[in-house]
């Protein structure tokens, strides 16, 4: 069976499936690239206002095809430089992209496939779901964004000891730490993300992407430049006509319409 990066649709929400089942879900190029196009073609399309990232069958993703990462030692460093290149194209393009980027967790999440979920900007994980940063147990560094990741958000010698150690952590453990939103039972991840991105739907599109950017954006900034940049943001959301919606809507006691 091919590997491939499978694209459905379910109301306002894209469903972006990685499918390589019989290798765990592995990644490759092609799903990179595949993703960051689907990304840019539901980016200005008004029928899209959320997406789930998941993996096909009782997996999500077992990070790299270790074949494939074996058959690039005989080619030329550029080769296996390139492939990153992609995986973190694809990684940066889920960090700003406007919309709420949900992954729903079945099975393992290793390696760089831990590093996509940690990308997104919320998880919904199965109870029996497994994490791991698995690089070390394979003589590997991690990719994908996984360091920067947790680095932000565990202590600091947690998150070393994950990459050092590469332990498979439980997905109840990455809920008690904050990185897992919401725990679902096996088999209900897809659907669960589904339901809390029907909610998302619901909310005005400019708002999302304000928040999206201002939480991003709030590591690096001090508190000065983040005021500027929320009453920027504020005053713009305002301004919208989903503002004008959204507040007439909260006084006269009824369910707001937001528009794209």
């Amino acid at each position: 069976m091919t590997a491939q990066l499978k694209t459905s649709a379910e109301g306002q929400t894209l469903i972006l499936t990685i499918s390589n089942p019989e290798m765990r879900n592995a990644l490759g190029p092609e799903m990179y690239a595949a993703g960051i196009e689907a990304l840019n073609a539901a980016e200005n399309n008004p029928d899209v206002r959320s997406v789930i990232i998941t993996g096909e069958g009782a997996h999500f993703c077992a990070g790299g095809n270790l074949n494939r990462l074996l058959a690039n030692r005989q080619q030329p460093p550029e080769v296996q430089s390139q492939s990153i290149e992609g995986l973190h194209s694809l990684i940066e393009g889920i960090r700003t992209y406007p919309k709420p980027v949900i992954a729903a967790v079945e099975g393992a999440a290793a390696g760089a496939g831990f590093s996509l979920a940690l990308a997104c900007d919320l998880l919904v994980a199965a109870r029996n779901s497994m994490f791991v940063m698995s690089y070390s147990t394979v003589g590997l560094s991690p990719d994908g964004g996984g360091s920067w990741q947790l680095a932000q958000k565990l202590p600091a010698n947690l998150a070393m000891e994950w990459m050092l150690m590469a332990e498979r952590q439980t997905a109840e453990r990455l809920h008690q730490l904050g990185l897992v939103n919401q725990l679902c039972d096996v088999g209900d991840a897809l659907q669960a993300a589904l339901g809390l991105a029907s909610k998302l739907n619901a909310r005005a599109p400019n708002v999302m992407a304000s928040i999206k950017e201002l939480v991003q954006a709030a590591p690096t900034n001090n508190l000065h430049t983040q005021l500027q940049n929320e009453r920027e943001h504020f005053v713009s959301n305002l301004h919208h006509s989903n503002g004008k919606e959204g507040i007439e809507a909260f006084l006269a006691k009824r369910v707001p319409l937001y528009q794209d």
